[in-house]
């Protein structure tokens, strides 16, 4: 089906990264002259909220959804579409991580006029249920030290020096000196896996986290299966010298951090501690003692632009 015969809906997050690109966002869309619709988000989860809304009113009309933000804001809006098979999610990332677009590095996703006629893919996504709710995440579950970087990170955006665009760099230093051990219990399709301390752990579909540390770097994102991966808690000089070969995804292989790590692919995963731990999942925080996820494959279908798309616009 044409583009022109679809329904357009950008959510823009005003809020996500380092300025306002509300502006930007909407006179690009203007000069595409495509009757696309717009809605600014003003609190957490609203985008769902607006996504699920927009689809319960429109439920036979083929929709295409835009997640103008960050991770967090993509997150949402997947969250929002999953009961209408009709609609597709697409990325203009601009927000401060943006880490599920980097699966694909090649591909230039603030190219507006390229995404709203990309066709789109099915991809995987993950339901994490808890005692109280449910919820999805298209890239990935980063759970204690990770989960606390974003934890300390939104406790210190707003204070002085330590916050603003220092903040997520604040947030390493003081889960670094206060969150680094994280007892828990993890089984993997019914199976135990680990039990014990941990640093750091993950269930990814994507592979980036963080702003750019490939986590889970032999992850794919449409085949069903979960990237599971732990790593043992170590001390800060350690940590130090190890930290590169995280953030450039060779700690699976590399002898430097092999009697550290745990990896192993699964469909489902139980999480449990004693005290409520931290999860961040596509960067938003969520703690429970009791975590239930789930791969759901090809939950949602994405936008995915050409590799080629800019290169023909500008002929």
């Amino acid at each position: 089906m044409d583009h022109t015969t679809k329904r357009h809906i950008f959510i823009i997050n005003p809020h996500a990264g380092s300025k306002r690109h509300t502006d930007e966002v909407a006179e690009q869309v203007r000069q595409l002259n495509i009757g696309a619709e717009m809605y600014v988000t003003r609190c957490p989860r609203d985008a769902t909220r607006i996504v699920e809304d927009f689809c319960n009113r429109h439920s036979n009309e083929p929709l295409r959804f835009y997640a103008c933000g960050g991770d967090g804001t993509l997150g949402e809006v997947v969250s929002g579409v999953l009961r209408h098979p009709a609609a597709e999610v697409g990325c203009f990332p601009c927000g401060s991580g943006n880490d599920y677009v980097k699966y694909w590095p090649d591909i230039d996703f603030r190219d507006i006029r390229a995404l709203v006629s990309a066709p789109s893919v099915p991809v995987d996504l993950m339901r994490v249920s808890t005692g109280d709710e449910k919820r999805y995440c298209i890239n990935m579950m980063n759970l204690g030290f990770e989960a606390a970087v974003c934890r300390n990170m939104d406790m210190l955006r707003s204070k002085p020096v330590v916050g603003g665009r220092m903040a997520y760099t604040s947030g390493i230093v003081y889960s670094l000196l206060n969150d680094r051990h994280h007892p828990c219990r993890i089984s993997l399709d019914g199976e135990a896996w680990h039990e014990g301390d941990m640093l750091l752990g993950s269930l990814a579909n994507g592979r980036y986290a963080g702003g750019g540390y490939c986590c889970a770097p032999r992850s794919v994102n449409d085949d069903g299966i979960l990237d599971a991966m732990i790593v043992r808690p170590i001390s800060v000089a350690r940590f130090a010298t190890l930290i590169s070969l995280y953030r450039k995804g060779l700690h699976l292989d590399g002898p430097k951090m092999r009697d550290m790590v745990e990896h192993r692919r699964c469909r489902r995963a139980v999480v449990e501690s004693q005290k409520p731990l931290c999860a961040a999942l596509d960067g938003e925080v969520l703690c429970s003692s009791h975590f239930e996820i789930e791969n759901i494959h090809h939950g949602i279908r994405f936008l995915l632009p050409s590799r080629f798309a800019t290169a023909k616009n500008s002929e």
